[in-house]
This record gives structure tokens, sequence and C-alpha cells, in this order.
């Protein structure tokens, strides 16, 4: 509290507007630079996570989609997961991980499983009979007939995941300055009696999952043009 006094008081001078707590552009303008290195941050932790995720839980989908006895298991596993509250799972991982990125990724990693792994089994398992049989009819091994029917007809359901997962993502890192990994929650906790900072730190983050959501549709539209229609 004693903090936030002295940066109001520091901002108050010479503008009126700072010192009001109001909506400030002039400032915003005159301190866009602070919010550069969390942003950065911000996106890091988001791509470095989903990225993890999606290649823990895609391979667990496949292996799950041919031993079918596991769906229960990893559903239930990363379920348990995706329930548990960040700030405790941030808590809980500081005295094993300590303070930092490791800790936020592993925690971030851990909300992605349960969306991105549904999503695949989903997609697999939607994928006609009809589609299977005119590939085996083909003469495809199954490993073929995965990659070259299964999984281009699961896609759309494997990248609505993908975004659920992005945009999830973008969000639980507002959290992650709990855990010592910085990020554009930081600057909102640091200064959160100043409607402009929050302004911008909170709109960054909406328009970074805006864009990030809209790089993975223009994604999926690239991979599948038959949807288009």
């Amino acid at each position: 509290m004693i903090l936030a006094q002295l940066q109001i008081r520091e901002r108050g001078d010479g503008d009126s507007c700072v010192a009001d707590n109001g909506f400030c552009p002039g400032w915003i303008a005159d301190n866009w630079e602070r919010y550069r290195d969390p942003f950065l941050e911000h996106l890091q932790l988001t791509l470095v996570s989903v990225a993890i995720g999606f290649a823990i839980a895609f391979s667990l989908a496949l292996l799950a989609h041919r031993r079918r006895w596991l769906i229960g298991p990893v559903t239930q596993v990363t379920g348990v997961l995706y329930t548990l509250p960040s700030v405790a799972l941030f808590f809980l991982l500081l005295p094993v991980t300590g303070r930092g990125k490791t800790t936020a990724v592993i925690a971030l990693v851990a909300y992605t499983l349960l969306i991105i792994f549904r999503n695949v089994i989903t997609g697999l398992e939607g994928v006609p009979p009809e589609a299977r049989d005119a590939g085996r009819g083909m003469g495809l091994t199954p490993r073929q007939l995965l990659w070259r029917v299964e999984l281009p007809l699961a896609l759309p359901a494997i990248m609505a995941g993908l975004r659920i997962a992005v945009t999830t993502t973008v969000g639980l890192t507002a959290l992650v300055f709990l855990a010592g990994a910085g990020g554009l929650g930081e600057e909102i906790f640091n200064d959160m009696q100043f409607r402009s900072n929050v302004v911008v730190a909170g709109g960054l983050c909406v328009l970074l999952a805006i864009a990030l959501d809209l790089c993975v549709l223009a994604v999926q539209k690239t991979l599948t043009p038959w949807t288009r229609a």
C-alpha cells in the first residue's frame, strides 16, 4: 500500500490526470516501453507452455487411440491437474522447482493437457468409418491410415482444442508473477491503483489472446481448405 501511494505521488507531479487516477493517454504514450519486456515474457511463456502441452497431450492421445484402455486413466489424471486452482499449484511447485519460469511453465502445461487430449481423441473418434474402410481398401498400413486419413479429418477438432488452450493459457499466464516468472500480471499487480496501467496491461492480455486465436484459426483454415465451403 505504501509503495502504491508513493507511485501515485510520483506520477502526480505535474500531471493532474495522473494524480486524479484518470485514463491518461499522455502517460500511456510516455510509458509504453515499460510494457514491452513483460509483454514479450507473457508471449514467450504462453507459446512455450502450449507447445510443450500440445506435444505431450497429442502423443498421449495417439497412444490412447491405439490402446483404448488408456483413455480413462489419462483423462482422469489430466482432469485432476486441470481442476487444481492455479495459485495453489504454483505454491505446491515452489518448494520443488523454486521461483521462476520453470514453475510457471510446468503449471501452465498441466492446464493444457486435458483440453488438447480430449479434443484429439474426439477428433479421431469422429472420423467416419467409411473413410477408414476406404483407406484400408487402398492398402494403407495402420500408420499410413492414421497420418493420411484420420488425422487430416480430425484436424478441425484438434485445432479447436488448441485455440481453447491458447486463450486459456494467456489468461492463466497473468498469474505467473506469483511464481516469480514476470509477465503482464506483474505490471497489473505492482500498480493496481492506477487505472491507466491496469487498462493497458489488461488490454494487452486481451489483445494477445485475440491475436493468437486468430493465428491458430488462420493455420486451421490453411490446413483444412475443405471446411471453408
